[in-house]
């Protein structure tokens, strides 16, 4: 259950496991585990399973989607995913699907990727803790007591958690870097406008975009390779 996405990656490109065992194993870990964690707030297993079905199917028939073929990932919760809810922990989003994918979103989908959730993080990104209105908080997989950062707060109880072996989150003020030290895993905060932040919440839907400086997009992980590959 804690194999690393790049590991997760070539196994699956060689047909040594599947798509759909490898996204079975994380769904049983989050099964197991998430009801005291509450990391991930918004499940897509369904959807799941039928893009890692395809997955397998296309690798049958020699089709490499790329470098992130058929393995499982979870989003933090402000960015948008199409058809997928997208809340960013504030009550007035608590019914918005987006029609289409943050640009980074669709990047990883592009890549290979199967989105099977949605991480829980601090309400409109902005706490230290993972507390909002919408869902429970969620708590440190080390300590259920302690909190694990934020405002990433699902994102990296997920990854140490093993319930996702890759997760995208966003930093402003800490919100990668100190979920992840809290949570004994590795996160990236990348150089400004490097990576682009469109699709992001916030912004609120529909409002003009206003947060250019210093919010950047970047990824948790167990180990500094899967870092490099998302």
């Amino acid at each position: 259950m804690f194999a690393s996405a790049y590991q997760l990656a070539q196994t699956i490109r060689d047909r040594q496991i599947s798509a759909v065992e490898v996204l079975d194993a994380h769904l049983a870990q989050i099964a197991k585990h998430n009801a005291k964690l509450n990391a991930i707030c918004t499940l897509d297993e369904e959807r799941a399973r039928q893009r890692a079905k395809l997955a397998d199917e296309a690798l049958a028939k020699g089709e490499n989607w790329g470098i992130l073929h058929g393995v499982p990932i979870t989003i933090k919760d402000c960015f948008e995913t199409a058809l997928l809810r997208t809340t960013s922990g504030y009550k007035p989003l608590k019914d918005y699907i987006p029609e289409q994918d943050a640009t980074v979103v669709a990047r990883l989908r592009a890549a290979g990727a199967i989105i099977m959730g949605k991480t829980n993080p601090a309400e409109l990104a902005s706490d230290w803790q993972g507390i909002n209105d919408l869902f429970p908080v969620v708590n440190n997989p080390w300590n259920l007591n302690y909190t694990p950062g934020g405002s990433s707060s699902g994102s990296a109880a997920a990854i140490a958690a093993g319930l996702s072996p890759l997760d995208l989150g966003d930093d402003f003020g800490g919100s990668i870097r100190q979920p992840a030290h809290f949570c004994g895993i590795y996160g990236l905060k990348p150089t400004d406008r490097r990576v682009p932040t469109t699709g992001h919440i916030p912004e609120l839907p529909g409002m003009p975009r206003c947060i250019r400086q210093m919010l950047t997009v970047g990824p948790f992980a167990r180990s500094v390779e899967d870092l490099r590959l998302c």
